[in-house]
């Protein structure tokens, strides 16, 4: 059912109003003035066609938690408690009087990202561009010069090794029996942890002969469990030996990947993490999805924002790079700065800027190149100060809706300095 119109308040004494209590000038009362909300309502009502079940919730009230939630690094509960408590937080996201019970709960918000998927999370990144050129952070010229770099944005996994992989296989193929009363003739409850351990300390001590022969004991016992699980596996009810059948085919890849072998399976609950090298010292792989980020090239707001699973090569992601920015930005860049790991890229339309290229650059060409550098600190605050460090939604689909989240909290952020330090017009 669509969402439920704000009912008329009646039957109550007189309260004051939030607009009555607040201070007008105040950062987030002043960009909730310039947020195109009907334009979110439109978008967000159209994912409810039936006319029947519970009405659904106010669509500004689950946008304005999604921006506030990636633009202070919050987790849903986290952001649903701030709110409660923080009037500004209630009058950004519509409501009239100050609330004393939570808005809703917090799962609602995971059922609300599924529910309006990752063009619904577009329109709220395109509300934030809309809403920059209102707030004067951007001019329409702006966007015809583009800064275009991938990142990873790291899935909420543990670091893989073998070890904790098979044993948590292991783990995980014991509690399906228990659920579904399958009596395991040997379950290694008590050994194979001490392995796991046990192999930690060998790798530790770079013994690597002892820690060798310990992982083949431990996936050796590994295997005894997930074979006696199949051979039982006609005693479980159809929906049941479904998602068995699942569980099954991960623990599979698990027991037989090599060490050297490609798209390997790094985590059982989330397994499309990839393992992406960016060259970097410190941390030399990482374990989740690739990111292509587009900023403008003078202000650093972000008009592009898309998961790229599989790990393309960043010269092969341009393209959806710049196709997101028309579509986000209502207008086509005209020339898109990147760096080396972009060489052999080309985009009908669109002049790429390359760092080190020297023909035909003239002395403004060469300017903007020089600034390319830019999107790396925005990056950077898109990782400490947003939650592009981590992503703990579920799938391909989380990563998308993430990624594009992750964007428009960072607009948010960046707007609301600027009308920090601007001044209130008469």
């Amino acid at each position: 059912m669509g969402p439920r119109p704000r009912a008329p308040q009646t039957g109550e004494l007189p309260r004051p109003r939030l607009d009555e209590q607040l201070k007008m000038s105040h950062p987030l009362v002043r960009l909730a003035k310039l947020m195109n909300w009907e334009e979110i309502e439109r978008s967000f009502g159209a994912h409810f066609t039936s006319s029947r079940g519970r009405p659904a919730l106010r669509p500004r009230l689950v946008a304005g938690l999604l921006y506030l939630q990636h633009a202070n690094d919050a987790s849903d509960e986290a952001v649903v408690a701030t709110w409660l408590e923080n009037p500004y937080w209630q009058y950004f996201c519509g409501e009239t009087y100050l609330q004393t019970e939570l808005p809703i709960d917090p799962s609602s918000l995971s059922r609300w990202r599924k529910r309006i998927g990752e063009e619904g999370v577009e329109v709220l990144l395109a509300v934030t561009i809309e809403a920059a050129r209102e707030a004067g952070l951007i001019k329409k010229a702006s966007l015809k010069r583009i800064i275009v770099d991938t990142t990873v944005m790291p899935k909420a996994i543990a670091h893989p090794s073998d070890s904790a992989l098979l044993e948590k296989s292991r783990q995980h193929l014991v509690r399906l029996a228990d659920e579904h009363h399958l009596q395991l003739r040997q379950n290694c409850n008590r050994q194979a942890p001490r392995m796991a351990a046990q192999i930690g300390r060998y790798a530790h001590a770079r013994q690597f002969k002892r820690m060798r022969k310990a992982l083949k004991a431990l996936r050796s016992r590994v295997g005894r469990v997930y074979r006696e699980v199949i051979r039982k596996l006609h005693e479980l009810p159809e929906p049941a030996r479904r998602k068995a059948q699942e569980l099954l085919h991960r623990v599979s890849r698990i027991l037989t990947q090599q060490p050297r072998d490609k798209r390997k399976l790094y985590a059982l609950h989330a397994p499309e993490a990839e393992c992406i090298s960016k060259g970097k010292a410190r941390t030399p792989y990482e374990f989740g999805v690739k990111v292509s980020i587009a900023t403008t090239l003078k202000e650093g707001l972000v008009v592009g924002c898309r998961s790229m699973p599989g790990n393309p090569y960043d010269g092969h992601t341009l393209d959806e790079a710049i196709e997101q920015v028309e579509i986000l930005a209502e207008k086509r860049p005209g020339i898109a700065i990147v760096d080396k790991g972009y060489r052999g890229a080309q985009v009908q339309g669109v002049q790429i800027l390359r760092s080190g290229q020297r023909r035909g650059i003239t002395r403004t060409l060469k300017a903007m190149i020089k600034r390319r550098s830019a999107i790396e600190p925005t990056i950077g605050h898109m990782k400490t100060d947003g939650r592009l460090a981590r992503n703990p939604l579920k799938g391909a689909l989380g990563d998308a809706l993430h990624a594009v989240l992750c964007g428009a909290g960072h607009n948010i952020r960046l707007m609301l300095r600027q009308l920090h330090v601007s001044p209130v017009a008469p």
